[in-house]
């Protein structure tokens, strides 16, 4: 009860703002997302068999558009985890068409040891922890490397994002996804260009079965 008076209190003095427009919202239960936001995000159609010849099953929550889009560049580029809970809640209330099945081992796109160091966090490895709370005891940041340091993906074609990305992974230990099912995860899935360079080096390990899971999808 206490906490309930609290909770109100604060929220008297500190209204909660949607995360998407700055609107003053009512309550701070997430996803915070004001009624003109909420019509604005578009599930991503859900994913039954591979497409587009990827060499995995690809899940996104949502089409990459307002207001999901800034959300994740502002987490991705400034380091802001205000919208963490948002994402959480979208997880927890998406189709389960749109979500994975349960993998044995979940690996979080990695990033070069020195964008790491410069970042100071993989916003890969909050989402997973994020979106798969149930699943924390499965996700691995020490079995895929980006031992390869690439230029951004910002701004290049789609050839040009496989050029950049090629041979830039590799598995630091093959017998530990050789025979298992594994989730990868990241932001955003534009070309399926990273996504694509880590499942083929999962598959050189001898992984048996390869997913993908991504916040948000390009559309088209």
């Amino acid at each position: 009860m206490a906490t309930t008076l609290l909770a109100a209190f604060l929220e008297l003095l500190f209204p909660p703002r949607c995360i998407g427009c700055g609107e003053q919202m009512l309550s701070s239960r997430p996803p915070l997302f004001c009624p003109a936001c909420q019509t604005k995000l578009a599930p991503f159609p859900p994913c039954s068999a591979r497409q587009n010849d990827l060499p995995f099953i690809a899940h996104s929550l949502c089409i990459y558009q307002e207001p999901i889009s800034s959300l994740l560049v502002r987490l991705k580029f400034k380091g802001d985890l205000s919208g963490l809970s948002t994402i959480a809640a979208l997880a927890r209330a998406a189709q389960a068409e749109r979500l994975p099945p349960e993998p044995d081992l979940i690996l979080p796109v990695p990033l070069h040891r020195s964008r790491l160091r410069w970042r100071g966090f993989n916003q890969a490895v909050l989402l997973a922890r994020t979106c798969f709370p149930c699943w924390k005891d499965k996700i691995r940041v020490d079995l895929l490397q980006r031992h390869k340091k690439t230029a951004p993906q910002l701004g290049l074609s789609g050839a040009e994002r496989r050029s950049n990305l090629a041979g830039a992974f590799r598995v630091r230990r093959p017998e530990a996804v050789s025979g298992r099912r594994v989730l990868l995860v990241d932001d955003v899935f534009t070309t399926g260009s990273t996504l694509r360079e880590c499942a083929e080096a999962l598959r050189q390990a001898g992984a048996a079965e390869i997913a993908a899971f991504t916040v948000a999808r390009a559309a088209g």
